[in-house]
């Protein structure tokens, strides 16, 4: 797996659970086909996915629930 710095990954005040959560679910979706919205090397969907959010490819919305 590359480094990426978790400076880049943890931006916002974002937690460790957020990140990891987005993280898989990203990696799942590209293991399902979904397009790269980045140009890498690397294979793995894992890493591929940490790469996007480090470069602010990736976002979420927080659902609140009534």
């Amino acid at each position: 797996m590359s480094y990426i710095p978790r400076e880049e990954i943890f931006r916002d005040g974002d937690s460790l659970y957020k990140v990891t959560l987005i993280a898989a679910r990203r990696a799942i979706e590209l293991s399902n086909g979904a397009k790269r919205l980045i140009e890498t090397d690397s294979k793995k969907f894992s890493t591929i996915a940490l790469q996007e959010i480090s470069q602010g490819k990736i976002s979420y919305k927080i659902k609140v629930q009534d």
